[in-house]
């Protein structure tokens, strides 16, 4: 999606810049930013200036250049603490490993590290760097303690790298990047004061206490959902069955296994909601017993009697709007049109799973949204993020925000 023209006129954004090869494409960012009618200031660590000269910059923005924390013309008057207060946003591109890591980690001995621990506002960070150095242990535990603090990261493509090497480390493409702050920046606020209750995740069902019945669910969508309305001002609570995956930064996380324990987590907290959307894969049938040893292998076949778990979406009701998802194999429109008036939704979100677009496990969904009325919407191939962000166009309508 190419961003409008002059999409972000008169945003303020701080380009910042660390020690890399891929500094060069930084002019190309500024460039395409200016296109968009944002005011840019750039900020570059030490090791930057040694790729491109600050003279550059401050030519192609029109603005004095932050590169030096002493020996600066302006230095007296606190020069980062300038720029950060009056910035909109902080995009760091390229950001190296070693940058990374000061950052994770409080560390302000340089012109960007100094300016991003003064910095309050949405910042995205893409990073650059050798392909190793990018899976190294220490680099992605600094990248996911910088995630839960609700920082942004536009991944690194695949392809050669300037060692010679060919893997994941490449910055991200500039339009991608413009993208990405288009996006972040002209988010909707139309959720400010609502309460929005997420469910995600496989529920886990025990046979024995070394094994359960489950399904391939990553939670990712509905992950992607609950910080889709974080960022449009919800105050959302994630009822959320084991994914393994990261806590989303300023969401309320409620950890639960069973399908059971889902339904009695949302049948308390969606009192008081606005919005109930039911993303997670709930199982629907669970072992009658549940075995207080290892069940163990034996000459006989194994016959295991299985009961109808609750139905939560039909167990919900109240004065919220109410979303479901249905996950098919085969007949999307036509299952998923039985289930808005079985479970009384105002609004259902059918993918075929057997898609490989939208299967379990991957970052994209393409989904058909039906609602209460029957109306039928197929949206195209989309990240799960922006697939949440369609879903809330919905939910705002029938809330009338």
């Amino acid at each position: 999606v190419t961003p409008s023209i002059l999409a972000l006129r008169n945003r303020k954004v701080i380009l910042g810049v660390s020690g890399s090869i891929a500094a060069y494409k930084s002019l190309e960012i500024l460039r395409l930013l200016i296109g968009e009618g944002a005011k840019v200031h750039v900020v570059m660590s030490t090791n930057a200036t040694k790729f491109i000269t600050p003279l550059t910059f401050e030519t192609l923005s029109g603005n004095p250049v932050y590169h030096q924390v002493f020996d600066s013309n302006s230095s007296l008057s606190m020069e980062h603490i300038r720029v950060a207060e009056l910035a909109d946003l902080l995009l760091i591109a390229p950001a190296t490993a070693g940058m990374i890591g000061k950052m994770a980690n409080g560390i302000a001995d340089d012109p960007l590290s100094n300016l991003f621990v003064s910095f309050c506002g949405p910042t995205i960070i893409a990073p650059a760097m050798n392909d190793g150095m990018y899976t190294n242990p220490a680099v992605k535990a600094n990248i996911e303690k910088m995630k839960q603090r609700g920082i942004e990261f536009v991944e690194p493509e695949y392809g050669e790298l300037a060692c010679g090497s060919v893997g994941q480390g490449r910055l991200a493409e500039p339009r991608n990047l413009l993208q990405a702050v288009n996006r972040r920046l002209n988010i909707k606020n139309d959720f400010c004061g609502l309460r929005v209750l997420v469910t995600a995740g496989p529920t886990h069902e025990a046979l024995d206490p070394v094994r359960y019945i489950t399904n391939p669910s990553s939670g990712k969508m509905g992950y992607a959902v609950a910080e889709a309305g974080r960022d449009r001002g919800a105050k959302v609570i994630l009822v959320a069955a084991p994914t393994g995956l990261p806590d989303p930064a300023l969401v309320e996380v409620v950890a639960v296994k069973t399908a059971q324990e889902m339904c009695d987590a949302v049948l308390e907290r969606v009192k008081g909601a606005d919005a109930l959307i039911m993303a997670a894969a709930v199982a629907d049938y669970r072992p009658t017993t549940e075995a207080d040893q290892k069940i163990k292998k034996a000459s006989a076949d194994l016959t295991i009697d299985l009961a109808k778990t609750t139905d939560i979406l039909e167990a919900a009701t109240g004065d919220f709007v109410k979303v479901g998802f249905s996950a098919e194999t085969q007949n999307l429109v036509s299952n998923a049109k039985i289930k808005v008036g079985s479970k009384n939704l105002d609004l259902i979100v059918a993918n075929d799973v057997t898609d490989p677009d939208s299967g379990f496990g991957i970052d994209t969904n393409k989904v058909t949204l039906i609602d209460r009325d029957l109306n039928v919407e197929e949206l195209p191939v989309l990240t799960k993020y922006e697939v949440g962000h369609r879903i809330l166009d919905r939910v705002s309508k029938l809330l009338g925000s």
